[in-house]
């Protein structure tokens, strides 16, 4: 996809070295077409890893795409230079009366506080509200299908006796569904979490629907509203190194951490992570972005709005 990205954007340059085709604002200027617009809620706290991640995915398609990157207010990270994020990151503020295609919403390191705990809860529910009627269709990931699931559907979350830490298969519960074009039968996908939500609420409400699980990794993704919200638990825009990052860092740190699961070749840490997720990832973004992004968004982009909240 000739993603469409604020020039000096440090991905550009990293995904270029991998032969990834981005493209400045300049140059996409130069197309005339109107572009799919989305904005990435990125809650990360290595901000630019992540928008290095998601954009990597999002480039796999012939769609140009115009990215904008949204932060909160309530917090201010510690772990990525405030000029970065004055230069690339928008406040709510300045985009709420704006309109998007599509919007990606990343996971956050507060699972274990309860969610009407997190500093910038209230500021987190406005814009998921706001994004029922200015958003085509909505990913959230992680912690922020937690949240979004808590908040409009009452799906509460529980922790685990140990974080759920790995690589894992998952089957699909309705493979015709077009978020699944070309998925395999069985899938892999990175988990890494200390809480979940279960089946058996997930079934109790009628207006969502779990469409893909595991047995060991349990709920992996939940439609609602025909595909204007998937809430997806694993972390499939993970890069190779992202499991051996976070299994090396609470080591370091002293935490009570297990080896990530089916990650590393032959179980051993002292070996390269064997990536068996890629496939899967690149298709997930894809399809998203094809058959509920593009295939349902109106083209005059205020019209969204006229699509309405249910």
């Amino acid at each position: 996809m000739p993603l469409n990205l604020q020039k000096n954007l440090p991905a550009i340059e990293l995904l270029k070295k991998e032969n990834i085709f981005v493209m400045d604002s300049l140059r996409a200027s130069e197309q005339d077409i109107r572009p799919l617009r989305v904005v990435v809620l990125n809650l990360m706290p290595l901000k630019i890893t992540t928008e290095t991640d998601l954009i990597r995915l999002l480039s796999n398609s012939p769609l140009q795409v115009e990215l904008d990157f949204m932060k909160i207010k309530g917090h201010t990270p510690k772990n990525t230079p405030i000029e970065h994020l004055q230069e690339f990151y928008k406040d709510f503020d300045l985009i709420s009366k704006e309109c998007y295609d599509g919007m990606i919403v990343t996971g956050a390191p507060v699972e274990l506080f309860d969610f009407e705990e997190v500093i910038y809860w209230n500021e987190i529910i406005e814009i998921f509200d706001w994004a029922r009627t200015h958003v085509t269709s909505t990913l959230y990931i992680c912690w922020a299908a937690q949240a979004g699931l808590y908040h409009f559907y009452g799906i509460p979350k529980y922790e685990l006796p140990a974080k759920k830490f790995g690589v894992f298969k998952h089957t699909m519960n309705d493979p015709l569904l077009p978020i699944f074009r070309g998925f395999d039968e069985e899938f892999f996908v990175p988990h890494s979490h200390h809480t979940e939500i279960r089946r058996e609420d997930i079934l109790k409400v009628p207006d969502i629907q779990l469409i893909s699980e595991s047995t060991d990794a349990g709920v992996y993704m939940v439609m609602a509203r025909g595909g204007r919200e998937l809430f997806v638990t694993g972390h499939s825009e993970y890069s190779p190194c992202t499991l051996d990052d976070e299994y090396k860092r609470d080591l370091g740190k002293g935490l009570p951490i297990a080896m990530p699961q089916n990650y590393y070749r032959d179980n051993d840490p002292a070996k390269e992570p064997v990536v068996h997720w890629r496939a899967h990832a690149n298709l997930l973004f894809t399809n998203w972005l094809n058959y509920y992004v593009y295939q349902e968004t109106p083209y005059h982009i205020e019209d969204i709005k006229h699509l309405g909240s249910l």
